[in-house]
């Protein structure tokens, strides 16, 4: 037996510009970007409905470039059930990217790494797979929105 990924859905979250909480040579830079809305889409897991506003992912990019994210926000399906996610991760850019972070800025998608490890608080047992299922998340930052592929880890048989 060996694990394998499965692509479960994905998200596409609409953000806001991101806000500087401070920055320093020791600690890096802070700042928080509103998860403003969005979409779930379903894959091996067939949900479909909408990234509630008021989410926050609080961001801190160190001053070699690596981002630790924490990201926390609400779902809710089509047919009314909903979710909350906390997802924690990190981001780390090459050498060559490190200045446009630290300032702000954006990354090329395929320079970068970035990879979460979400957690699931659910209010219907029909959604117990989520907190029984190890997932991950690989993420694309583009200057409005996000992408997040959610995949479950399965033990082949």
């Amino acid at each position: 037996m060996k694990p394998t990924l499965v692509k479960a859905f994905e998200i596409r979250a609409t953000v806001d510009k991101p806000i500087l909480i401070g920055q320093g040579d020791r600690v890096g830079r802070r700042q928080l970007i509103a998860i403003t809305g969005g979409e779930i889409i379903g894959f091996a897991l067939p949900y479909h409905g909408t990234v509630l506003p008021g989410g926050v992912d609080s961001q801190v990019v160190r001053p070699n470039g690596r981002a630790e994210l924490s990201a926390r926000y609400g779902v809710r399906l089509d047919d009314g059930r909903s979710f909350y996610i906390q997802n924690d991760g990190i981001r780390t850019v090459p050498p060559e990217h490190v200045k446009t972070v630290l300032s702000g800025g954006i990354a090329p998608a395929d320079v970068y790494y970035c990879v979460t490890r979400p957690e699931f608080e659910i209010y219907d047992e029909s959604l117990s797979e989520l907190e029984n299922r190890v997932f991950v998340v690989y993420a694309t930052r583009n200057p409005d929105s996000i992408c997040l592929e959610y995949y479950m880890v399965e033990i082949e048989k």
